[in-house]
Formats: structure tokens, sequence, C-alpha cells
């Protein structure tokens, strides 16, 4: 029981680090810090846990996904903030609404099928781990479309690894999920390819900063100047 605890708790501590510092980077370098479609699911995951959690009484994980759901709302406020221009040109504002509203949508509609199917038990955890594993890939994908850690830190990526490690042991391992064991291994194996990528920063990541004749643009990179104002 005490392995059980240790490991939930370094858990919500190396993923509430993970939130504070992605708000921290977000905001430094005005643009958000983790990849949209892991954060809409991040965000439903845990407000639909918190729920679920106050339901049947005060419990210290429901709490925590309280204090998670609040962290992320204001990762979702970079990416509203800041996310346009992260896009091309002919993303307008009413284009970009929509598509936050359907990703965001698409976020809850997802953790709901998990829970109707599986129940509370399970659907926490199969949702936790593929949700997870999908962020493990957005983050590579995050550093190659911005062609270098621009809104990334190292903190973050070492933070979400042992994150997701401690309860790959305690629900993999210990519980002797083999799905989840799985899954979890997957994460490590993209987590530490991005912790590689970040230390060592490969020719041409540069430091995410324009060029001349460069502006921040398309998906997270750089793109020409732009044309028309819109």
């Amino acid at each position: 029981m005490e392995v059980d605890l240790m490991l939930t708790l370094v858990s919500g501590i190396a993923w509430t680090v993970v939130y504070v510092e992605a708000i921290r980077v977000g905001l430094r370098d005005r643009t958000y810090a983790m990849p949209v479609a892991a954060l809409a699911l991040n965000f439903a995951w845990e407000t639909t846990y918190a729920v679920t959690d106050f339901r049947t009484g005060v419990s210290p994980q429901g709490v925590v996904n309280v204090v998670w759901a609040a962290a992320d709302a204001v990762i979702l406020y970079t990416y509203l903030r800041f996310g346009r221009a992260e896009l091309p040109g002919f993303v307008t504002r009413p284009l970009f609404a929509a598509w936050s509203t359907l990703v965001l949508g698409a976020g809850f509609a997802v953790q709901w099928l998990f829970l109707a199917h599986f129940g509370t038990h399970d659907a926490t955890r199969y949702s936790a781990f593929l949700q997870n594993l999908l962020m493990s890939g957005l983050f590579i994908a995050l550093y190659a479309a911005r062609r270098g850690p621009r809104g990334q830190s190292l903190l973050i990526a070492v933070a979400k690894w042992l994150g997701t490690l401690a309860p790959t042991v305690l629900f993999g391992v210990r519980e002797g999920s083999g799905f989840v064991l799985g899954l979890g291994v997957l994460c490590s194996v993209f987590d530490l390819a991005y912790i590689g990528l970040l230390l060592l920063r490969p020719d041409g990541a540069g430091s995410g900063e324009a060029g001349p004749g460069e502006v921040r643009g398309v998906r997270g990179g750089f793109r020409s100047p732009p044309g028309p104002s819109r």
C-alpha cells in the first residue's frame, strides 16, 4: 500500500508540474504549450471524472482532478489567445472558433463514450493512457512543426514521462493490466524520444525564433510574411 501511495503521489506531483510549466511557457512564448487535441482530451477527462468522483463523495483524486482541470483551463486560454497565429491565413476568427469548439466537444464525446462502454474503473485508465500516448506523439510533432522548442521545455517533457511512468507501474505491473502496461511502455518510448530531441537540439532546430523575413505561423512553424490582413 505504501508503494501504491508513493506512485500515486509521484504521478500527481509530476503532472501538476507539467500543467504549471505549460502555463508559464505558453505565456512567456505567447503560444500554447500542449498539443490542442491532447489538451481537449485532458480537459474533458479531468472535468468528467471530477464530477463523477464528487457525485459519490469528496475524494483526494476528485480534488486533484479539479485542480488539474483548472490548470488545463488556463492552458486552454493560451491556445484560444495565441493559437490562431499558428494557423494559415485563411483560418478566420469564426473558423478558428468553430474548429476549437469541435475539438473540445470531441474530447468530451470520447470520454463519455469510454465511460458508457467500460464503466468508471476501466474508462479512467484506458482513456487516460490512450490520450497520454497521443500526447507523447503530438509533442514530437509539435517540435517538428515549430522547427524547434518554442513553447516547450525539458521540464514539461521529463515531468510528463515520470507522471506517466508511475501509473504504468501502479496499474500495469502491480495491478497486472497488460493493456495499460503496453500503452505505458509505448508512452515511455515516445517521451524519451522527445526528451532526446530537447536535449540534443538537432541542427536546424534553432531556438524557435523567427529569422529575417519570417514570422511565426503555419501550425507553430514559420511561414512567409502574411498577405492581406484578416
